[in-house]
């Protein structure tokens, strides 16, 4: 879960991994993403709960887009 102690790093792996960790859930692969990362991604608004799966947001869909934009750019 996100804490006080240690945010701004525990944000940038989060940001880092939100890409791959879509695509787990793309292939049903839940269990590949880390340990606490699911709850944080929907404690930050960046996805929720819909039916019982997991949906992007339209905050996680523009931290999405950000990093597709900062991949290509480097």
């Amino acid at each position: 879960m996100l804490t006080l102690s240690g945010t701004r790093s525990r944000l940038s792996l989060l940001r880092s991994a939100l890409a791959s960790s879509m695509a787990s859930l793309d292939r049903r692969r839940a269990a590949d993403i880390p340990s606490g990362y699911i709850d944080d991604y929907v404690a930050l608004n960046w996805l929720r709960w819909d039916g019982g799966h997991l949906r992007l947001t339209t905050v996680g869909s523009n931290i999405l887009q950000q990093l597709t934009l900062q991949m290509k750019a480097e």
